[in-house]
């Protein structure tokens, strides 16, 4: 059952917000700006050609790039080159150029002017797959009229509230099973055990999205993963790790010399569409058979039922949105573990808020609990003119918004490295205007924002209500970019049975 008696405000719901701004490295250096932001200057604004940049040799640039290690390093390198350049630069890696921005101000007028059909930045290694293999595409990489027809049936099967009050159940049962397994590893071992939940973690949050889409449970969260489900994680983890060599070279080269890291990745791609044609074969099984569906009957019952969209697109975006449910909102429940666990006061300020809302009736929980950036940037590429910084930038460039780099700078965070969830709860709205950038904003945020959010709430919900998280070492945990921002080491978690005569940490 989902607590209920949290309000709106308080400070689990809506103050952890801000570790999808603030990594755990540290604090940020304090960067001076050098504008005005990006109010829209009376003055001529300055040419393209003049936007700070460390030259316009792509090629020599992507060499220096790989030379510093750029590849695992992305976001650090982002850091520096706001530090070196100040809040805008442009950067030109092989035959990529894009302008990187940093100011809440300047992403603010980017999302203000992105049209009715955003564009974003596709993946040149996934669209390589896809058009290679002929595959299905969804919302990931479609655009204009095609992209708008998709996001719109989805939306109203994935982000409305109605849609949200018929996940709930379905999510909380494996939230609550994963709960019972930690319960179970801890009493066969010793009252206070380690463990390293990542795999784990995996599969529950694989269980809980076909769980959405499907309508039903597709096996049992179990102390064993089942192989199946096992090589589907394999994949995705695989299918992010092979697509960054190929961000900056053209596929097309990789897949000409047959090299290990094409043919990797082609073998990632074919297990997630392979898992995802047997999901979707297993749900006609049932069809046909005549499956009880007096409970809501999952999300692609619902697409396939109101014949917004045909059969071919429903079946790509249900695998686009298998693909991307499981690594990355495991990451980011790793991550808050990690900031709870390294962080014990805050930990339980939480956990009593938890506790309070179960002895009170009041409000579902809406909102969700959020951490470290998964992406390291948001893209968008301009559909007309804009003046950012004075800088006149031309329709088509692509705009990458830096939300790590942000949530390092203590020009936008005050003690950005600090775990405060308290900095989301103040009056004041322009210290956190276009600051929460997790998921992504405005009509192309992340099409599974709402069910992400619901699991993260709920697992973190049972977790502060049965066990105080702490970790084996405290030394800080890095970063590394693997497509999406990944722990550079793993992270062994201690789960101690919580009764509330304990004393508070």
């Amino acid at each position: 059952m989902l607590v209920r008696g949290l309000p709106l405000r308080s400070v689990l719901v809506r103050g952890c917000q801000p570790l999808l701004s603030a990594p755990p490295e540290g604090p940020g250096k304090p960067r001076v700006p050098t504008g005005e932001g990006a109010r829209i200057s009376t003055r001529m604004p300055r040419p393209f050609s003049e936007i700070p940049s460390p030259g316009d040799n792509g090629w020599l640039n992507l060499y220096h790039f790989w030379r510093e290690k750029g590849s695992q390093n992305f976001h650090y390198h982002q850091v520096q080159n706001f530090q070196k350049y100040g809040p805008i630069y442009r950067e030109k890696l092989g035959n990529m150029e894009s302008v990187f921005i940093i100011d809440p101000e300047d992403v603010a007028l980017l999302f203000k002017f992105e049209g009715s059909t955003p564009e974003r930045y596709c993946i040149p290694p996934w669209v390589a797959y896809h058009q290679h293999y002929q595959r299905p595409v969804g919302v990931l990489f479609k655009k204009s009229g095609a992209w708008k027809k998709d996001r719109l049936a989805l939306n109203q099967e994935v982000m409305t509230p109605d849609a949200m009050k018929n996940f709930i159940p379905l999510l909380d049962t494996v939230s609550q099973d994963f709960i019972g397994i930690l319960h179970r590893r801890i009493s066969s071992r010793a009252p206070e055990s380690s463990q390293g939940t990542s795999v784990m973690t995996c599969f529950a949050l694989l269980l809980t999205i076909t769980n959405v889409i499907f309508g039903e449970r597709l096996g049992m969260l179990e102390e064993i993963v089942d192989p199946e489900a096992q090589r589907f994680i394999d994949a995705v983890y695989q299918m992010f790790q092979t697509s960054v060599p190929m961000l900056m070279l053209p596929p097309g080269l990789f897949r000409l010399f047959r090299t290990k890291t094409w043919r990797d990745h082609v073998a990632a791609w074919d297990v997630i569409f392979s898992k995802a044609e047997k999901y979707t074969q297993n749900f006609y099984l049932d069809l046909r058979q005549k499956r009880d569906f007096s409970n809501y009957p999952g999300v692609l019952y619902r697409l396939l039922g109101n014949n917004k969209l045909l059969f071919e697109d429903v079946k790509a975006n249900v695998t686009e949105m298998l693909a991307g449910g499981v690594d990355t909102t495991s990451m980011t429940l790793q991550w808050h573990l990690y900031e709870m666990a390294r962080s014990l006061r805050v930990q339980e300020m939480l956990r009593e808020e938890v506790l309070a809302a179960r002895r009170q009736a009041g409000e579902d929980m809406s909102r969700m609990l959020q951490l470290h950036p998964i992406s390291v940037t948001l893209q968008r590429y301009l559909a007309n003119d804009l003046v950012l910084q004075d800088y006149m930038i031309p329709a088509k460039t692509l705009v990458q918004v830096a939300v790590y780099a942000m949530g390092q700078d203590a020009t936008f965070f005050l003690n950005p490295g600090k775990f405060d969830p308290t900095r989301w709860l103040g009056k004041n709205k322009d210290l956190i205007h276009f600051r929460n950038l997790g998921f992504g904003w405005g009509i192309r945020q992340c099409v599974g924002r709402r069910i992400a959010e619901l699991e993260m709430t709920l697992f973190l919900i049972h977790i502060l209500e049965n066990f105080r998280v702490e970790i084996q070492h405290l030394n800080d945990v890095g970063t590394t970019f693997n497509l999406i921002l990944m722990p550079d080491q793993p992270i062994f978690f201690t789960f101690r049975p919580f009764t509330q005569d304990l004393p508070k940490a």
